[in-house]
């Protein structure tokens, strides 16, 4: 059997009439950037997720750079972040000149420990983003506490966490402002690159769209510094068509979490995600961690991935290497040793197989590969 760790394909085929109309209308009416399909998805998509704007961007990356520039974020700043995260939450801060403040992880949630942040804060630092990792939105509320004591801002980076809730609030209007990202392989995946910010702040949300198209508001009048980082039209009406969508696909990510949590939940060597009380985890995701000795941990993890590749199961590493020890971040000078939590889980965690089109069959075979590997090493 095959299972493939993301099925890009069968989704497009599912609903292949509906895309195929949408871009060939894009194409008939030649406006290429912008215009009625973006617009027409912003406001669906602010609506699905209770927030007043959604501004479309051409990336994921491109709202983390945005969200901290209209915040006024500059050099000499701190902004802190997760250890434990994709690297472009980081260039939110670093694009805008500000040294980002890596924190670790929490040991259940894999998101910012609510409880070490205030440790790294100073007169420097002004912002905290949270990121809702693997589709699980972070402790919003101590944070919320954090930042109004401090009097700095709140920022959420939501790429892997569309219609993710917190304490039955949608992300995307916990913080001053939220990025998505649209990369093919998210929960909700644009045909190329695409991104989004939202706020409930209306002065923010007219900056976030001067600053998308160069620092204008009208063509040839630039009233802000700004860049280029506005979305396809062809895009936004991908993600229009499979915004349809996206509450049933949840549905199925969860069901498929379920589903191996059933079948795996006895074997002890390993450990399965945690679901917090406070979250409706929507499982861009699913990262287990393998039950070893630390100087084992890795080794392990990478036979039983080799094992489950050579039979025909896709898996994927979120992220083998933390912030705090990528080479680019070098001069920051941290070392080994310093985000215990966040540094377990690069070597020990290992993403399987999750999406709406999983079937039954296949999750009981990738959870029948896994019990067999173990039977094998023991």
């Amino acid at each position: 059997m095959q299972v493939p760790f993301l099925d890009l394909k069968t989704q497009y085929k599912q609903i292949k009439s509906e895309i195929d109309k949408a871009i060939t209308e894009v194409l008939e009416s030649t406006s290429f950037i912008l215009g009625k399909p973006v617009q027409e998805f912003e406001s669906e998509f602010a609506k699905m997720h209770d927030v007043k704007h959604c501004v479309g961007l051409s990336s994921g990356t491109d709202g983390n750079h945005i969200a901290l520039w209209a915040l006024g974020i500059k050099s000499g700043d701190e902004v802190i972040i997760p250890a434990n995260t994709f690297i472009a939450t980081a260039w939110g801060a670093t694009l805008c000149g500000a040294k980002p403040v890596f924190v670790d992880c929490h040991p259940e949630s894999y998101n910012i420990d609510t409880e070490k942040v205030e440790n790294v804060i100073n007169k420097k630092t002004k912002a905290i983003v949270a990121v809702h990792l693997y589709g699980q939105p972070a402790d919003i509320d101590p944070l919320i506490e954090i930042a109004r004591e401090y009097n700095i801002y709140l920022v959420e980076d939501a790429a892997q966490a569309h219609l993710a809730e917190y304490k039955g609030r949608k992300v995307g209007g916990l913080g001053i402002c939220a990025s998505f990202s649209f990369y093919p392989g998210k929960n909700l995946g644009a045909y190329g690159e695409a991104g989004a910010v939202t706020t409930n702040d209306d002065e923010l949300a007219q900056k976030f769209r001067m600053i998308r198209d160069h620092g204008s508001v009208k063509k040839y009048t630039h009233v802000l510094l700004g860049h280029n980082y506005r979305m396809e039209s062809i895009q936004g009406a991908v993600l229009k068509v499979k915004l349809k969508y996206l509450e049933k696909w949840t549905e199925e990510r969860r069901r498929v979490a379920s589903r191996y949590r059933e079948l795996l939940s006895d074997l002890e060597e390993i450990k399965l995600p945690v679901e917090m009380p406070y979250a409706k985890h929507v499982y861009h995701l699913f990262v287990i961690q393998v039950n070893s000795k630390p100087d084992k941990r890795q080794e392990v993890r990478d036979k039983l991935q080799r094992f489950l590749n050579e039979n025909g199961i896709g898996t994927g590493l979120h992220y083998p290497i933390p912030l705090h020890l990528q080479p680019c971040f070098k001069e920051l000078g941290y070392k080994r040793g310093d985000f215990p939590v966040a540094e377990q889980l690069a070597e020990s965690g290992l993403s399987l197989p999750i999406y709406p089109e999983l079937t039954d069959e296949q999750i009981e075979y990738v959870a029948e590969k896994i019990r067999e590997f173990f039977r094998r090493k023991c």
